[in-house]
């Protein structure tokens, strides 16, 4: 969000969530090895993700993956599909 030359937000321009790339040091580029909880069990968007991906790379993945192990094969698989293209 841009701000008027007073400093507030400009209350012409929608407001958004997010950022068009990751602030640096947001931690978004962490090692999954790294994250405090790296070694819970996978999530279920994770676990529904994963086999959606893996399904379609023609993979066969273990169930009990960790949180971090599963965002590897994630961010793996996304990279040999060409679902998520590197800006």
């Amino acid at each position: 969000m841009t701000e008027n030359a007073n400093g507030a937000p400009d209350p012409d321009e929608q407001e958004t969530l997010g950022a068009s790339s990751p602030e640096p040091g947001s931690g978004l580029d962490r090692d999954p090895d790294e994250w405090a909880t790296g070694e819970e069990p996978m999530t279920s968007a994770q676990r529904s993700y994963l086999d959606t991906l893996a399904r379609e790379a023609g993979e066969e993945l273990p169930a009990d993956l960790t949180k971090a192990e599963a965002s590897k094969h994630i961010d793996r698989l996304q990279g040999e599909s060409g679902r998520v293209q590197d800006q």
